[in-house]
């Protein structure tokens, strides 16, 4: 189904691509305050290049963030080229 799927811990959180019960891809994350987030690193287990697994997570991240009223920090930079490639993710910026 290669579902992105959410889990937060306290102040820590990733996004997760699960393929036949093994994760395949994560992106991590911290809140900064109540109202941010901080993507701090995003990765692709090998053969799973090309999928489009990081920016389905990257659009997950910017659903969530609409959804609870918070911005994005983008520290990781696969992240941030994903906010610099499309537009109309930067109102969570």
């Amino acid at each position: 189904m290669n579902e992105v799927q959410l889990t937060i811990n306290g102040k820590n959180g990733f996004f997760h691509i699960d393929v036949d019960g093994k994760q395949e891809a994560k992106m991590t994350f911290v809140f900064a305050g109540d109202d941010k987030i901080i993507i701090d690193h995003t990765e692709v287990n090998p053969g799973n290049e090309g999928k489009g697994f990081g920016k389905k997570m990257v659009t997950k991240a910017v659903e969530y963030a609409r959804e609870n009223g918070i911005k994005i920090i983008p520290l990781c930079p696969f992240a941030k080229s994903v906010f610099d490639k499309v537009p109309d993710f930067r109102d969570v910026l």
